[in-house]
Parts: structure tokens; sequence; C-alpha cells
């Protein structure tokens, strides 16, 4: 069976977008920083996206960053397979170039379901917003955390982790990558709020 894997870029100061997040400008002023690491054309940074990836049967993300990422990502996203839309809104199911389906799926919960169920025993990936990843995290649903961390601070926006409330979480440091103008971390859930 495969993993569920939060997957996040972050400010050093905490935040995951920057602020005034719009249409125009989806991760917010100065969000892009934060995600200048996932473009190179090779190298360590390009790994770790790759990776983001290639163990992933399906993906899962809020609504608000399906309207936000729509237009940007165009008609070929860069997902190639099924995924999770959580949101109040559903629709009927919306198709893309390149083996992207969207799915709308009302509660974060029966999201996951749906994409362990398409992802045929691979990974999971579920990538933001944070509002999805804080709910997953509290419901005890994540295995992994794989953080970004971009050395900008950013002052505002939206925070990767709220104040933390309910019982606590532990987190393994599993991996430490260092590469050019990012950390990659990734923390093993080894004790969550459903198996406390």
């Amino acid at each position: 069976m495969g993993k569920v894997i939060a997957e996040q870029s972050m400010s050093l100061d905490g935040f995951s977008t920057g602020p005034n997040i719009s249409v125009g400008d989806p991760l917010g002023e100065n969000g892009e920083l934060l995600h200048e690491w996932m473009f190179p054309p090779q190298g360590i940074n390009f790994m770790v996206r790759d990776e983001m990836f290639s163990t992933a049967g399906a993906v899962v993300m809020g609504r608000r960053m399906f309207d936000l990422g729509l237009e940007p990502w165009g008609d070929d996203p860069p997902f190639h397979m099924p995924v999770f839309v959580v949101t109040r809104r559903p629709r009927d199911p919306l198709a893309m170039q390149g083996g992207t389906t969207y799915h709308f799926v009302t509660g974060v919960e029966p999201a996951l379901e749906a994409a362990k169920a398409a992802a045929q025993r691979k990974d999971v990936t579920i990538l933001g917003g944070a509002n999805t990843i804080q709910q997953l995290i509290k419901a005890g649903l994540i295995d992994e955390l794989r953080i970004h961390v971009a050395p900008v601070l950013l002052g505002a926006g939206t925070r990767l982790f709220e104040a933390a409330t309910g019982p606590r979480i532990d987190l393994e440091i599993a991996r430490v990558i260092d590469g050019p103008g990012v950390t990659h971390l990734t923390f093993r859930v080894t004790r969550s709020i459903r198996s406390s």
C-alpha cells in the first residue's frame, strides 16, 4: 500500500504563500520565490521534484488551490494522473490533456479515500493548500511531510502550520537534502492523533 505524502514549499518564517493571493497572482506577493527550486532542467532539485510525481498514483488538493492554479497550469497540467479536489461545490469531472482528470469531492477524508483507490497501491500526494494539509494532519492521515524550505522571509501570507491545537503529533526526520536555494526536509509521522 502506498503512503500519503504532503508536499509543500514554505518560507523560513512559515508561509506557504505570500500575501494578497489572486487569480492573477496565485502564490501571492513574492510567493513565486517559494517555488523557484521546482524549475531546474537537472540536478538535485529536479530529482526531488520528479520524485514528487513519479511515486504518486493520485493527487489531493483544496478547491482554492485548484481555482487559482487551473489557468496557469493550462490544458496539460503537470500532474498526469487523477487529481481529487476537496470542495463544497461538487461538479462533473474535468478531463485535461496528458492524463490529468480533476474529480470534485465533498470533504477531505472522502477525497483521500477516492485518491487511495485511484492510486492503485502507489503513493497519494497532497499538494495543498495549507488548510487541506492541516485537516489531514489533524485527522492523523498523513504518513510523511515533505517540506521544501526556501531561504526567504515573506512576513505575511498563508501559514502552513497554524498554532498547534489538540494532541501532539510526533515527527521523525527521515531525510534532509540541501539543494540550490532550498532545503528539502522529509519527516515521517510516528505518532498521530488517531494512533494516540
